[in-house]
């Protein structure tokens, strides 16, 4: 018997259909994922510019409150002056009228003293005038006795007064004494008495007129312009002022305006800037702040290098308060409050030499022109010049140098007066008054024509070297300017300031 096999029925490929469904849905659900970030993506991108936005609109208002605060204080300055000089007036006025209606009648009359103001000396004043209708009639001496009965006969004052002494009693130098007003520092002393004259003539108390003369000191004869006092970003026209985001500038109005100021860049650091200086070839710009120096480069102002000195303790404050570069750039020279200079090499970012021997901070550097070299100055009064090759210190101990100074001119006044010729001490030929507090930091341009001027008040001033004309005041920091400098090879200023910002300007002169 023939067995028959019937065919196996196939199976359905089930694997190899589903592969490609499982891959679409997997695509499906990396695109919704996608999707899903992509939005989260846009709603945070909304979210950052609106809150850059909100930031900037806060950044404006603040700076706007300040700038209000500013000239607020300004404003209340001038207020405060106005009402103090009118009250002033108003005291003097009081006291001439005063001494020009005294009663001629009434013997040992005196003008009540007003606090703060001297007796003037007897005789009408030259800006009164008093007619004949206007004068008080004499009073008689019946009359003055009854006056005075009835004033007994008012109720006694219960408080205890100190009971003067009688006229009659005391001595002619003390009546003298008694009459005459408080020392004052614009009186010169006299020791001559006005002799006693008719009944009729007035009492000078014991002064003659020429004791009245007051000495004035002495006035500068070099003319100098006036700085304007009111010269704040609301007093002057548009033409006048420029503002940016945090700062403004106020041109001088009752000049051509000759200069333009814009800010380049912004220097943050993390504590106060406490010195800023370019390099010889103006590429470069070092600061000084707690424990690093920070080297930015000035076209672009990225950071280029940041010096610490690992090996000193983490402990307490350790600010650096001058840089210099040499002369080639090379090297960067750091003074401290440890009292210690470094010499940095700025390619490899290590310390080269290290000099010890100040006692105090260290204040001030600056390298030879040959770069061999290096002189510093410091808080223990000495001034110290070190060798890079070998190491070698020379210093100058200038403790006593003002006080020798000062003999020596006493000796030269005995020997020989000083004249015009030579002999004496030269004289200030120019003064650049205009700061509101202590001028912390100066720099002249390049081309020797501007001063600049950095001061405790926050302001930078511009100055004409060559008749000490006020250009401008800018105002780009919130508190002290402690630093400067003006770049050697063109018209760059940087600026250091307790509010741990460093800035460099650019100034342009207008044809």
């Amino acid at each position: 018997m023939s067995s028959y096999n019937a065919p196996t029925p196939s199976r359905p490929h089930t694997t190899t259909q589903s592969r490609p469904r499982r891959l679409a849905d997997a695509m499906d659900s990396i695109k919704q994922e996608f999707d899903i970030l992509q939005a989260d993506r846009d709603t945070m991108r909304a979210q950052r510019d609106d809150l850059e936005a909100q930031v900037n609109q806060q950044v404006n208002e603040v700076n706007n409150i300040r700038r209000s605060l500013y000239d607020l204080e300004i404003q209340q300055g001038k207020v405060r002056q106005h009402y103090e000089d009118e009250l002033r007036r108003l005291r003097l006025e009081v006291s001439n009228l005063r001494q020009a209606t005294n009663p001629q009648g009434i013997p040992g009359f005196q003008p009540v003293p007003i606090a703060g103001l001297p007796l003037r000396p007897p005789g009408p004043p030259a800006s009164i005038s008093i007619s004949e209708r206007d004068k008080p009639p004499e009073i008689p001496d019946t009359d003055l006795r009854q006056q005075k009965n009835r004033d007994t006969e008012r109720i006694p004052d219960t408080r205890e007064t100190k009971r003067p002494k009688p006229e009659s009693e005391m001595s002619p130098a003390t009546r003298d004494a008694e009459a005459l007003p408080p020392p004052h520092a614009l009186y010169p002393t006299s020791a001559s008495v006005s002799a006693a004259g008719s009944s009729s003539a007035p009492r000078t108390h014991g002064r003659s007129p020429s004791d009245y003369q007051v000495t004035l000191p002495p006035i500068n004869t070099n003319p100098q312009p006036v700085f304007p006092d009111d010269l704040t970003i609301n007093s002057v026209p548009p033409e006048f002022r420029k503002e940016g985001s945090d700062w403004f500038a106020v041109f001088n109005p009752r000049i051509k305006r000759s200069l333009d100021i814009t800010l380049i860049h912004n220097l943050m650091h993390a504590s106060v800037v406490c010195c800023v200086q370019f390099s010889l070839d103006g590429k470069y710009i070092a600061t000084g702040c707690n424990r690093t120096a920070q080297i930015y480069d000035v076209k672009t102002g990225a950071k280029i290098c940041v010096l610490a000195d690992e090996t000193v303790g983490k402990s307490g404050d350790l600010y650096i308060r001058s840089v210099r570069f040499s002369p080639d750039g090379k090297l960067l020279a750091t003074g401290a409050e440890d009292r210690q200079i470094r010499i940095w090499d700025i390619a490899k970012k290590r310390i080269r030499n290290v000099f010890v021997g100040h006692t105090q901070e260290i204040y001030s550097l600056d390298f030879s022109l040959d770069g061999r070299f290096i002189i510093s100055g410091s808080g223990d009064k000495t001034a110290r010049i070190w060798d890079m090759h070998d190491e070698s210190c020379k210093y100058w101990d200038v403790s006593g140098l003002a006080a020798r100074t000062a003999a020596q001119k006493d000796e030269l006044a005995m020997k020989k007066p000083a004249d015009k010729q030579g002999g004496g001490p030269s004289a200030c030929t120019m003064d650049f008054v205009g700061h509101k507090d202590y001028v912390l930091s100066v720099s002249v341009s390049h081309d020797g024509q501007w001063v600049v001027s950095g001061s405790k008040d926050r302001c930078v001033q511009f100055w004409d070297i060559r008749n000490a004309t006020l250009q401008f005041v800018l105002q780009g920091h919130k508190n002290s300017v402690i630093s400067l400098d003006v770049n050697p090879t063109g018209n760059l200023l940087a600026t250091g300031s307790g509010d741990s910002l460093a800035r460099i300007w650019r100034y342009n002169t207008i044809p």
